[in-house]
């Protein structure tokens, strides 16, 4: 069975819990103080959503803490107000809109500085090529079984997450690209050693993160090559372009 990342498994649970709740009481098969029970309960999921961004970040595993800070203070005034404390409602959401804005400065004020920029310009020799396209509204892309085969591929979706570990992959002898579009995601690669690959990547808001190199904050741009590329048979090249989300390719 595919496995669903934690982001996205709490997106599936709610709307499935949510939209059973509204089929049912418009059924009049549950009351409306059912309805309630629900309406009061969801911003503790929320609180948990964006607890566990924050713990990931912390932990290094990534970097939504921006985004786990929004949703854990949205869901601490829902809960606040569930308690009589104060008045806030789902619709109150416009109200943070400065958060935004200190989220961004911060994130800024802690970049480490970034890399010159470099334009994308997809290679003419892989215009050809025979690519398998796959498209997908939410969902993550995994390719971390043992012995995969590595084909061309044109990849894109909406919502979700990529993952390529190429050490458990079988690489053939020649130049093999990867085309992984999306809005909102993240993606990670862990290549071998002994690989030659190219990356041309891409994102509006987030980080690139390439071996040693990286970029963050707006309209990121990196272009890299291992130094035996041009030389090598046996090669992967990657394009990618992101909206929102983080691109980390590591080397083992």
């Amino acid at each position: 069975m595919k496995r669903v990342s934690f982001t996205n498994f709490i997106l599936a649970l709610a709307l499935i819990i949510g939209g059973t709740f509204l089929l049912l009481a418009n059924l009049d098969v549950i009351s409306l103080e059912m309805w309630q029970l629900f309406s009061y309960s969801y911003p503790f999921i929320l609180l948990v959503i964006g607890l566990k961004f924050i713990l990931d970040s912390i932990l290094k595993r990534d970097d939504h803490w921006g985004l786990g800070i929004l949703t854990s203070v949205f869901a601490t005034l829902l809960i606040m107000d569930r308690f009589g404390w104060i008045t806030f409602t789902a619709g109150d959401i416009w109200l943070l809109w400065p958060l935004i804005l200190v989220i961004i400065g911060f994130r800024i004020f802690l970049s480490k500085g970034t890399k010159p920029k470099v334009e994308i310009i997809f290679d003419e020799d892989h215009q050809d090529e025979s690519f398998k396209r796959k498209k997908s509204a939410i969902g993550d892309y995994s390719f971390t079984n043992s012995d995969w085969a590595v084909e061309p591929m044109n990849l894109w979706n909406a919502v979700g997450d990529y993952k390529f570990d190429f050490t458990k992959a079988f690489i053939p002898e020649k130049d093999t690209p990867f085309k992984l579009s999306g809005i909102v995601g993240d993606v990670k690669i862990l290549m071998p050693e002994n690989v030659a690959f190219r990356v041309e990547a891409n994102v509006k808001t987030g980080d690139i993160r390439i071996l040693d190199q990286k970029a963050d904050g707006f309209n990121r741009v990196m272009s890299y090559q291992t130094p035996d590329y041009e030389t090598s048979t046996r090669k992967v090249t990657f394009y990618i372009n992101l909206k929102v989300g983080n691109i980390r390719l590591d080397r083992v």
